[in-house]
């Protein structure tokens, strides 16, 4: 994991992608470190992503609603306000959103299989 320093931005402000999806588009905003992304997303209106994605991600939905379609064929709806984590290859996915959506999304090294067992227990200050 990098050493980044105590840093305060604002990823909307950060410049915009646009990445077309099978329908619909997406925008991203993207701060990207070594071995860790931050991103906010906003998926239009129609949105059906173009790929089947195995990266693992935590995806908190900040506005709107979205479906993550699993390659089991389950579906599972998040709306304002919950989140979902996923590790890298444990999952194929991909998202759709009928009304449009956006989303804050937070992947890097961390999320490989293995990876939090090397991690030592935190011990945080009482108070």
């Amino acid at each position: 994991m990098p050493s980044i320093p105590f840093q305060k931005f604002e990823l909307s402000q950060l410049k915009p992608v646009t990445h077309a999806g099978e329908s619909g588009h997406a925008i991203w905003h993207t701060q990207q470190y070594d071995g860790l992304r931050l991103r906010m997303v906003e998926y239009s209106a129609g949105y059906l992503a173009d790929h089947w994605c195995r990266k693992g991600h935590i995806v908190h939905c900040l506005e709107g609603s979205f479906v993550s379609e699993l390659s089991t064929g389950e579906k599972i709806t998040l709306a304002q306000g919950q989140t979902y984590v996923v590790s890298d290859e444990m999952s194929a996915h991909r998202s759709s959103s009928e009304s449009g959506v956006k989303l804050l999304i937070i992947d890097g090294d961390f999320l490989r299989p293995g990876i939090g067992e090397e991690l030592p227990d935190l011990k945080l200050p009482q108070g």
